[in-house]
C-alpha cells in the first residue's frame, strides 16, 4: 500500500508555509528538475492553495529549461553540473515568468545515470 502523501513529517510545515504566505499576502511558485513536482504537489496539498501557490515547472530536460528556465546556448556550453549559481537563475527566472513573490527552485542529479556523481548533462 503506497504512502500518503505529503508525509506526515511534513505537514506541519507545509501548512507553516502556507499560512505566512497567506497572512502576508504573498505568493510561491516552483521550478523543479530531479524533484519531478514533488515540491509543487506537497504544496498543493492544502485546501486553498490558490491563494498561495502560483504555479510550478518541471524543468526536467535540456528543452524545458530553454523554453522557461531562461537558458541559453552559452548556459549550455559552461554547465559543469548542479551548482548554487544554476539554480539562483532559473528560480529567478521562473519566479519572474509566473510573477511570485518567491521561487523555490532545486536541481540535482535523478535517475539510474546519476550513480551518486556529478550530473553533467544540462
Amino acid at each position: 500500500m503506497p504512502s500518503p502523501f505529503p508525509p506526515r513529517s511534513l505537514r506541519s510545515l507545509i501548512q507553516e508555509v502556507a499560512t505566512l504566505l497567506t497572512s502576508r499576502h504573498e505568493t510561491v511558485c516552483v521550478a523543479e528538475t530531479a524533484s519531478g513536482g514533488l515540491i509543487s504537489s506537497a504544496l498543493l496539498s492544502l485546501p486553498g492553495a490558490s491563494t498561495y501557490y502560483a504555479g510550478g515547472l518541471t524543468l526536467y530536460t535540456l528543452p524545458s529549461r530553454i523554453a522557461y528556465a531562461g537558458w541559453t546556448q552559452a548556459t549550455v556550453d559552461v554547465y559543469a553540473g548542479p551548482s548554487p549559481e544554476v539554480v539562483a537563475g532559473m528560480a529567478e527566472n521562473v519566479r519572474g515568468k509566473l510573477g511570485s513573490t518567491w521561487c523555490i527552485c532545486e536541481s540535482g542529479t535523478a535517475g539510474p545515470g546519476g550513480k551518486g556523481g556529478k550530473n553533467r548533462t544540462p
